[in-house]
């Protein structure tokens, strides 16, 4: 890890224009499931979720990440059909009163995918890069949104069996695989792909923390292509911090420790050279920003 953490610039090529980030970008979760780990059906009618939000932008949230389908582990996906029905209208909805937020869809289908741009959603991401639904690279390729391409094995019902696990070496193989998802990606140009190596996803909890430590290796075989890093109240935190409640006592409030376990690896992301962070709560990852970049309001 860098102990004085530089920060590259970059810009994403929007339906709506191309869009600068001179510090590190925040993504706020927006989840409308009603099985999050986090958050499930807390947000699952349009005035909660409209509510929300405005909340994740007013605390320092650059992009929103709508996703109506859970991807915790062991989680079943929602056919593309029912997928795009319930997500669609709530892109809508968030274009229609937001008119200036960027939004993003979490999503691995392309009929969604498209119905969602066409709906007014800026950027398209997607767990399984393209695996998921043969027909996922070639609709973000015709649409030409930037695409979060993240790293993942199997599915999220069965990525943390052994075989999901297994790596010669985590960063190559990583890297191999970016190398040929971006192949097929290539007329999108790097300044409308982010990469995102998947912490949580056929990664065990070792491995986390190593790719987490391991994060500017990664990032020097692709320097063109900003680095996304959601790791936000995931096991890699809760799993480790569990012997440490039980020794210390329960959390005091602001903070639950989750959140601050969070706020903890964000920061040493930032120090590896992370240009995104997908979180829940948009604001302690905002305060770590303006303390490592002070030049940068």
């Amino acid at each position: 890890m860098n102990p004085q953490p530089h920060f590259s610039p970059f810009r994403l090529r929007c339906p709506r224009g191309t869009v600068t980030f001179t510090r590190p970008a925040v993504m706020g979760i927006l989840n409308a499931t009603d099985d999050s780990f986090y958050d499930g059906g807390r947000y699952n009618n349009p005035d909660a979720l409209l509510a929300q939000a405005r909340h994740l932008l007013a605390t320092g949230a650059d992009i929103l990440d709508l996703g109506v389908m859970s991807s915790r582990p062991g989680a079943a996906l929602l056919s593309p059909a029912q997928e795009a029905d319930k997500l669609t209208p709530l892109v809508a909805l968030l274009r229609s009163r937001l008119p200036d937020a960027l939004i993003s869809v979490d999503t691995c289908h392309a009929l969604p995918a498209a119905r969602a741009v066409e709906a007014g959603a800026d950027i398209i991401n997607d767990i399984s890069g393209g695996q998921l639904d043969p027909d996922m690279l070639p609709t973000v390729v015709s649409l030409g949104v930037p695409y979060v391409l993240m790293h993942m094995r199997g599915t999220p019902a069965t990525m943390q069996l052994p075989e999901n696990t297994s790596y010669d070496d985590l960063i190559d193989d990583l890297s191999r695989y970016f190398e040929q998802r971006l192949a097929i990606l290539q007329s999108l140009g790097p300044d409308r792909i982010i990469l995102d190596p998947g912490l949580g996803f056929a990664k065990t909890v070792e491995q986390n923390h190593e790719l987490l430590h391991r994060l500017p290796e990664l990032i020097a075989r692709f320097p063109q292509h900003p680095m996304l890093v959601a790791l936000s109240n995931k096991s890699m935190i809760t799993r480790r911090l569990a012997a440490f409640a039980d020794h210390f006592g329960p959390a005091t409030p602001p903070l639950p420790d989750s959140e601050l376990g969070t706020l903890v690896l964000n920061t040493v992301a930032l120090c590896g050279g992370a240009s995104l962070l997908r979180v829940h709560t948009p604001r302690p990852t905002r305060l770590a920003i303006q303390l490592l970049f002070p030049q940068e309001t």
